[in-house]
């Protein structure tokens, strides 16, 4: 199962670093990525395979959020069929 890891706040060195250190960790792979900073914003977006992994979705966003929160950014994990019908034009 696939899902959209979404990270948005206020930049600050090892927001990267946290989330993949988490997702290696849980043996999530990360099947793509993308990052970039708007007006000072970080704004990540992920997908990741949760396949092997050692935790489901809810859990992750859980622990996630729990994790980053020293970040001060927000954290969603979503499975990827349930983002895309939310994004469907």
């Amino acid at each position: 199962m696939k899902a959209i890891i979404t990270v948005v706040g206020g930049d600050k060195v090892g927001i990267i670093a946290k989330v993949s250190a988490y997702l290696a960790q849980h043996s999530i792979n990360i099947v793509d990525i993308t990052q970039t900073i708007l007006s000072g914003n970080f704004v990540m977006m992920m997908m990741a395979d949760f396949d092997n992994a050692d935790r489901s979705i809810d859990e992750a966003r859980g622990e996630l959020t729990a994790e980053c929160a020293s970040f001060g950014v927000e954290v969603n994990v979503m499975n990827e069929k349930v983002f895309s019908e939310m994004h469907r034009i």
